[in-house]
């Protein structure tokens, strides 16, 4: 690539000279915002020019000495000038002088605000702030002389550079915010931002370039100089006769204008050519002058190199990359060889200062090409090869080939194309023409080459055999497509032309030059940037298929095609049989269906099928061409194939047609076809009547019983016959889930099928049908009776489901169910039903205990674990309801009681529910009401000694303290024992002692007589056996049981004695009660007993 430093054009123009003006001396400039106005300080003037083309327009006469200093308004609406004379005048943009303020010394600058328009004027000893708005100019002394001053671009501070070299930032009020001091320094002659630089001349003048990016600075040295923002100098814009004493920026454009010490006012239009290399898909190029941007064009990766000099040119090659700068070429190369790396490192510097006009580099070389002149120099310097050509070098390109010994693609003014190999020192000519090379590429083989000349003419030639293969006019650049050896792309006219074999061109536009070709992407430059443009190749794979050369478009098409384009390139080949590009086509667009197509089709051909005209056939039924693919089918002879594609493209009219008239099995088969299409089509009843006339009877029922056509159903069901009982079990299955008993218990007696018949029966909860069966069929008992007893527990009655399970022959389930629903009950805190079911329980385990020999110790001990367990539950249930509920139903004697009774039955295994906690809570708190103080602190002491519940921590502590204490208390209150029973004496049965309690002998009554008795309390004792059970309660030393007699029964009164009748194998239980006037009663079925 060419590559150049900037190039300036100069336009000069000179002011009048005055006698009385220090010949003419130009001492500042000033652009009008918009660019078309430049207002120069010269003299005793004020001058006007037209920037465009530096004629002068008006020269404006008001001050009586030397003009020093002009600044325009950011408006554009005026502008100002100062002068030797302590003037400051305000002109307006029709160049009327508007308004004149002096200061006290000559003025040396003035700025205006770019925000608020305010006129800051300096001289030697003070400055001032002027704005539209104020009549007045305030003014604020300084201690040296003011040179120079600036706006930051928000208009905040003002910053005034000094004599002494101080700079003070002030803020709009004229207020100094801060102050930079610099001993020793020279005088400030600018303010601008940046590290100090050291220079070999004195400025005169600097000023921004181009936003900021760079610096133009002129002096003492005649010059006017470009640097970078950073300092870093660039070049020369121009050089002068005289001292640089102003310099400006032509706003928003690439113009800069000089004023002079002898009046000279020079006009330079900067252009920036471009600098840059390619190489594939890596684009190289130059930014801020002194940086290097690689950056990966697919990827869009970029990575910058910064340097502190001009970057005079740049080459890329592979991994190598070298930037020329002034006086040393730099040597970078990649850290891997990953395609994708992006991180580039020094590798040699070749510190020599050439003059080239084009660099190359390669993989071991660097190549300079000056005018006729080509060196091959080592990255150590050493020159190694030089060619020198029969003319000027146009064009130079390096063409690959191993390290070391790359080739070179060379194309002269003279039109001569040679090739070069850098390790052999004589060029080989290519091809001569009579028009001079613009532009050279090589196909990838290197079989073809491509010239645009002179004329803008691509022309291709065959290199092998100098033939010119074909033409093109309006070229400008020309790229070989890397990828593709028939394929390249040309730039002219703002159009992209792609050309494919020897197919006519496509064309799209485009701005820029091609300078690459990888692939689907073209590489363009336009003005300063590099872009890589999508293009599908759609056209050239097109023209492919157009001849039917499914290959070479397919390579085409993986350069990169659209969706569409795969697509048809894939349906092409598969109709033109070329299965192996089909099949690579249709992988890229993932249509499974046609690969599915060609595996067969691949798979019957290693069977040995070769029937082109079958494989063809199917390709035409998958691409929905059905009639060509019916007539393939019947010409190879597989007429079943073209029926079952019709039938399943639900085409049952032109199935018809193709059968015609042939054997019933066909019309049956696309009958049943034809229903599965009304099935899926939600036609159930049409796909059902089809189904009954095709024979599918299992196929209609279902279709009929889904929906629920019960009346269908039944006909179909009475016209089978009972030997079908497949059909026949389906329908009585939809009758059940359709709830219509009747006809499913018709179809299970026409089958014979007794035991479904129970099963619906008991399904159905249909019992009274259910036991009418049993009884005919008595083998059915279990499964009637079991799943009835069930249902009669799970619907709470219980002693109904006791009988079924008793029927049933199943006792151990019914006590299951019982004790479940009382482990249910205990959980859930129902204590009352727990005793219930617990009492149920008991009196199972009774009854199971009489009728087997082989359990009934078992059940007797269950019997009576389960009659405790009913007792506890029982009264434990106030206690529950006392402690949980606000308000009691119990007096507190009957809970007293009750509390006493649950604690003396409460073992080690405390019943699950019962908390011994609100037990002993409620004992204390009756105690308590009771006057049982000992006894209510006895049960708070023990309540300690257990884990207390949150809820009851505060009343049982409270309560702990509220017992009165006395010197003198009672006993604790003994325990609650419950009365043991009396037993009969051997020979006597219950049913007499039930006659002999009865025979009640009528007590005399003692008010009516007087009688004297010696040693009653002794007579009394023999013959009452409970005295002596009491004195033993009192003291006793041994238990005896009581046993009565027949005379102690027969002394007995009926109401003092109860009893509890168990039934066998049980004996009964005698009580009597010692509290005569105590109202008792007991239960006559659970036996439990209560007072009133």
């Amino acid at each position: 690539m060419n590559s150049y430093n900037f190039i300036c054009s100069i336009n000069r123009f000179y002011v009048v000279h005055n006698s009385d003006a220090l010949l003419g001396l130009v001492y500042d400039i000033a652009f009008k915002p918009d660019g078309s106005q430049l207002i120069i300080a010269a003299g005793l003037r004020v001058l006007v020019y037209d920037a465009a083309d530096g004629t002068i327009i008006q020269p404006l006469k008001g001050h009586k000495d030397i003009v020093y200093c002009v600044a325009y308004a950011k408006d554009g609406k005026r502008f100002a000038s100062g002068s030797a004379d302590k003037s400051i005048i305000i002109w307006t943009s029709k160049l009327e002088g508007i308004l004149k303020y002096t200061h006290n010394d000559s003025i040396q600058c003035v700025a205006y605000n770019p925000v608020t328009h305010q006129l800051a004027s300096c001289s030697s000893g003070d400055f001032g702030l002027w704005s539209p708005e104020q009549k007045s100019v305030n003014k604020h002394k300084v201690s040296s002389k003011i040179t120079c001053c600036g706006w930051t671009n928000d208009g905040q501070y003002l910053a005034l550079g000094m004599m002494n070299g101080v700079v003070s930032i002030r803020n709009k009020n004229g207020e100094e915010k801060v102050k930079i001091e610099r001993p020793g320094g020279p005088s400030a002659i600018n303010i601008l931002i940046g590290k100090d630089r050291t220079l070999t001349y004195d400025p005169c003048c600097v000023s921004y370039f181009s936003k900021g990016e760079y610096i133009v600075m002129g002096g003492s040295d005649k010059h006017a100089s470009l640097y970078t923002k950073d300092g870093v100098r660039l070049g020369t814009i121009g050089e002068q006769n005289a001292w640089v004493w102003t310099c400006r920026v032509k706003p928003d454009s690439p113009f800069v204008v000089l004023g002079c010490q002898d009046g000279t006012i020079a006009c330079y239009h900067l252009i920036f050519n471009t600098v840059h290399g390619l190489y594939k898909d890596r684009y190289a190029y130059r930014d801020s002058m002194t940086d290097v941007i690689v950056q990966h064009l697919i990827t869009e990766q970029k990575v910058r190199i910064k340097g502190r000099e001009l970057v005079k040119k740049i080459a890329i090659y592979r991994n190598r990359l070298a930037i020329q700068l002034p006086e040393k070429i730099h040597i970078y190369e990649l850290y891997s060889d990953d395609s994708s790396d992006m991180h580039y490192r020094i590798k040699e510097k070749i510190c020599w200062k050439f003059d080239c006009n084009l660099l190359v580099v390669c993989s071991q070389h660097i190549i300079l090409c000056q005018e006729k002149r080509l060196q091959c120099l080592s990255f150590t310097s050493v020159r190694e090869k030089e060619w020198v050509m029969e003319s000027l070098i146009r064009y130079i390109k390096v063409i690959g080939g191993p390290p070391g010994r790359e080739g070179l693609l060379v194309g002269l003014k003279n039109g001569a194309i040679l090739k070069i190999f850098l390790d052999n020192p004589f060029p080989i000519t290519l091809l001569k023409r009579s028009t001079s090379v613009r532009c050279l590429d090589m196909s990838a083989s290197r079989n073809k080459l491509a010239v645009v000349d002179e004329h803008n003419t691509l022309l291709v030639y065959d290199i092998n055999s100098e033939v010119l293969l074909f033409q093109e006019p309006n070229a400008n650049s020309v790229a070989w497509n890397t990828q593709c050896e028939d394929m390249l792309c040309f730039s002219g006219n703002g159009y992209l032309n792609i050309k494919a074999s020897d197919f006519p061109v496509h064309q799209q536009k485009m701005q820029g030059f091609v300078v690459g070709y990888n692939g689907s992407k073209i590489f363009c430059l336009h003005v300063y940037s590099m872009s890589a443009v999508d293009v599908p190749q759609s056209a050239p794979m097109h023209q492919y298929l157009e001849k039917k050369v499914f290959r070479e478009a397919y390579q085409i098409a993986c350069l990169g095609v659209t969706d569409s384009d795969w697509r048809d390139l894939a349906t092409e080949a598969l109709e033109g049989l070329d299965f192996d590009t089909a099949k690579k086509a249709f992988i890229r667009i993932r249509d499974l269906r046609y690969l599915e197509l060609i595996n067969s089709i691949e798979e019957r051909k290693k069977r040995g099928e070769s029937d082109n005209e079958l494989f063809l056939a199917d390709v035409y039924a998958y691409q929905g061409k059905f009639h060509e693919a019916a007539k393939l089918y019947k010409r190879t002879g597989h007429e079943s194939r073209a029926l079952s594609m019709y039938t399943d493209l639900r085409m049952f009219e032109y199935a018809k047609e193709f059968l015609g008239a042939t054997d019933p099995k066909s019309s049956r088969i696309l009958m049943t076809k034809q229903a599965d299409w009304a099935k899926s089509s939600k036609e159930p009843r049409a796909a059902a009547d089809m189904y009954l006339s095709a024979g599918e009877h299992l196929k209609a029922i279902d279709i009929i019983g889904e929906h629920g056509w019960a009346d269908m159903l039944i006909d179909i069901a009475r016209k089978l016959d009972k030997a079908e009982r497949e059909p026949l079990g389906k329908c009585a299955l939809y009758f059940k889930k359709l709830k219509h008993h009747g006809y499913a218990s018709e179809i299970y007696s026409k089958m014979g099928d007794l035991q479904a018949l129970v099963q619906l029966h008991v399904e159905t909860r249909h019992w009274e049908e259910a036991f009418s069966l049993v009884e005919k069929r008595p083998q059915f008992t279990d499964d009637v009776f079991v799943p009835y007893a069930q249902w009669l527990a799970e619907n709470d009655r219980f002693e109904e489901a006791q009988k079924a399970f008793h029927r049933a022959g199943r006792q151990n389930e019914a006590v299951k169910v019982l004790e479940q629903l009382t482990h249910n009950a205990v959980v859930e805190n129902r204590f009352n039903d727990a005793g219930y079911y617990y009492w149920m329980l008991s009196m199972q385990c009774l009854d199971i205990a009489r009728g087997e020999t082989e359990q009934r110790d078992e059940m007797l001990k269950k019997f009576e674990h389960f009659q405790h367990l009913a007792e506890l539950y029982h009264v434990y249930r106030s206690i529950q309801r006392y402690t949980d509920e606000p308000f009691s139903s119990h007096m507190p004697e009957t809970l007293f009681n009750i509390c006493r009774f649950l604690l003396n039955n409460l073992t080690k295994d405390k019943p699950r529910g019962i908390s011994k906690v609100n037990t002993l809570y409620a004992l204390a708190k009756q105690s308590e009401k009771l006057g049982a103080y000992k006894l209510a602190r006895y049960s708070y002491e023990k309540l300690q000694e257990l884990y207390i519940p949150s809820r009851l921590q505060d009343p049982i502590e409270l309560g702990s303290f509220k017992i009165p204490r006395c010197a003198r208390c009672h006993d604790v209150l003994p325990l609650l024992h419950q009365q043991p029973p009396f037993y009969l004496d051997e020979g006597i049965g219950d049913e007499e002692a039930v006659s002999l309690i009865d025979l009640e002998v009528p007590h005399t009554d003692e008010r009516d007589m007087q009688a004297l008795r010696l040693d009653d309390g002794l007579d009394d004792a023999e013959e009452d056996p409970f005295t002596a059970k009491m004195s033993f309660e009192q003291g006793g030393s041994n238990f005896v049981p009581v046993k009565v007699s027949r005379l102690v029964l027969r002394s007995m009164s009926r109401r003092d004695v109860l009893i509890k009748r168990w039934p066998r194998p049980l004996k009964w239980e005698y009580f009597r009660s010692l509290l005569p006037d105590v109202s008792i009663t007991m239960c006559p079925t659970c036996f439990k007993v209560q007072h009133f």
